[in-house]
């Protein structure tokens, strides 16, 4: 690789929050070379086309996790344990995302969409029942996805506190390894006394059918790996739902125009729930993958050995796909974006994201019309030092 070797870009515009690294349009549509924040080097894949192709393939490797990248002290060549379903591949990643499919498929999702409509209706109740102002996102954006996952899993929601702050280090980005070790510690050994719970006291959640359901090909789940899907499933159920909640809203209050159109027609919240995952990408810093036989990609050839990040925000913005990239259009048929990734490894929960995130534009928006930021647009902090994008808070009012 003689290419002049770049810097990974990992920092946002602050005059332009919403918007991907502006140092991804100065690397280009090639298979950039870079060099990441782990001190690994990789190739940037910036081009729709190339990251739909290059995750697609299965001679590239998830071992890595996908933002491990990022991930000061993370070593991408550790042994991947069982049941860690975002850095397996091959038939062992087959075999967990069968199990799983049953859970998640639009049928079982939608027979849950009256019950989440009831939960945003909840909470919007009781926003308007409390003293302005209100932090949208630990108020409403966190707590209805956390009750949704918890619901589905079988966990007490109870217990609800301690798993969302050990989340929030564990998707973090630079923060202290010995609190992190610590949150990965504590949430491992809370969800393996719950599956204990549940192998001894079988029960009729997610967990529980996942274990009746191993067991019956004969090929029984061990405690390992449930506690490790139990664990994803728990991070990510919540994480990505909450942060994408918050940071539609914000969005839409900055254009107004657009959140006038979804509040008069709610038919168009579909539409809208697909463009702004495009417009956000919240899992920011792209996916990590290992190149494990020489690939070609966008008419460059990979060697095996090498690294690749496919930027999926650069995707979601790139002009030949989605004209007028940077504007946000609800109306636009956004539904080829990336930000669920590609292929094999695309994300199990998006229809449920989908489901959470209509309900809430179809009642949020339109029983509470007046609702403001509370705070100038500029005081408003942003996850930039984590692997899911968001805000910290999001204080509102209405009139």
């Amino acid at each position: 690789m003689t290419a002049t070797r770049g810097t990974f870009p990992v920092d946002r515009d602050p005059a332009r929050p919403l918007d991907p690294a502006p140092g991804y349009r100065e690397l280009g549509e090639r298979a950039a070379p870079v060099s990441c924040p782990i001190g690994v080097d990789a190739r940037v894949l910036t081009r729709h086309s190339d990251i739909r192709t290059a995750l697609a393939d299965r001679r590239l490797s998830s071992r890595g996790a996908p933002s491990n990248h990022v991930v000061p002290g993370a070593d991408p060549d550790e042994p991947v344990s069982p049941g860690v379903l975002l850095r397996l591949d091959g038939p062992e990643h087959a075999r967990l995302r069968r199990l799983l499919i049953p859970e998640f498929t639009v049928r079982r999702i939608e027979a849950l969409r009256p019950a989440i409509a009831r939960l945003v209706d909840e909470h919007v109740d009781a926003m308007l029942a409390s003293t302005e102002p209100v932090d949208l996102y630990r108020d409403f954006a966190l707590p209805i996805p956390s009750l949704v996952i918890c619901e589905l899993l079988g966990v007490p929601y109870a217990d609800r506190d301690s798993f969302q702050q050990q989340s929030a280090l564990l998707v973090g980005v630079g923060g202290d390894p010995g609190a992190t070790a610590a949150a990965a510690m504590e949430v491992q050994q809370f969800m393996a006394q719950l599956v204990l719970s549940k192998m001894e006291h079988p029960t009729d959640d997610l967990l529980g059918r996942l274990i009746r359901r191993a067991a019956e090909t004969g090929e029984p789940l061990t405690v390992e790996e449930l506690v490790s899907l139990g664990v994803t499933l728990l991070i990510a159920g919540h994480e990505t739902t909450a942060n994408m909640i918050a940071l539609s809203t914000l969005a839409l209050l900055r254009q107004p125009e657009q959140l006038a159109a979804l509040r008069s027609d709610p038919a168009l919240a579909p539409s809208a729930v697909e463009e702004l995952l495009r417009y956000l990408s919240i899992v920011h810093f792209g996916l990590f993958r290992y190149v494990t036989e020489d690939v070609e990609i966008g008419q460059e050839t990979i060697r095996a050995g090498e690294w690749l990040v496919a930027a999926l925000s650069a995707g979601n913005r790139e002009e030949a796909v989605f004209p007028d990239p940077d504007r946000l259009d609800l109306t636009r048929n956004a539904r080829s974006h990336l930000a669920f990734g590609h292929g094999v490894h695309q994300c199990l929960g998006q229809q449920l994201a989908r489901v959470e995130l209509q309900e809430v534009f179809t009642r949020l928006y339109p029983r509470i019309p007046t609702l403001r930021l509370a705070v100038p647009f500029e005081e408003i902090q942003f996850k930039d030092d984590a692997l899911v994008y968001g805000v910290r808070s999001l204080p509102v009012a209405w009139d």
